[in-house]
């Protein structure tokens, strides 16, 4: 496990769009996740127009990332959600779940979809990637997304 941010790309000056998709569920974290990628998004990319969308669940991330992704011109969309392990292996089944789904939306579609949902045995794992700054994965989507978002833009001669 990485115990450091990548370092930030360039400051993106395009009016751009992001979205980020946010589950409800253990919302405490996914609220720092949220936090943190919107505050890194408006460092990086000041004039873009940032969108929040709440959904229940992790489960429900994929098909408002891919309504999103169908309808509007995106730079990039950041699924943001928190799946604690419990008593059963219910929690690995959803992670591989939306993964899988969230990585099919972005190849089929073209669009830049930034994973941030996270799988974690317990909360002491949680807390230093979702509320605190040093490893914060939310910062760290925020950072993909712009720089995913500065190559296709130089790919596809925008």
């Amino acid at each position: 496990m990485t115990k450091e941010s990548p370092s930030r790309p360039r400051v993106d000056k395009a009016k751009r769009t992001f979205h980020i998709v946010a589950s409800r569920y253990n919302a405490s974290y996914v609220d720092g996740l949220v936090d943190h990628a919107t505050k890194e998004l408006r460092r990086l990319a000041p004039d873009a127009i940032i969108s929040l969308h709440r959904v229940p669940g992790s489960f429900e991330i994929p098909v408002i990332v891919r309504e999103l992704a169908t309808q509007n011109k995106v730079a990039a969309v950041i699924a943001c959600g928190v799946i604690l392990q419990g008593e059963t292996n219910h929690a690995q089944n959803l992670s591989w779940s939306v993964t899988e789904a969230l990585q099919r939306v972005a190849v089929e579609l073209g669009v830049p979809v930034i994973n941030v949902v996270l799988s974690f045995d317990n909360e002491d794992q949680a807390r230093p990637r979702c509320l605190e700054n040093k490893i914060n994965r939310g910062t760290e989507a925020a950072r993909a997304a712009v720089e995913i978002a500065n190559v296709l833009s130089d790919l596809r001669g925008e």
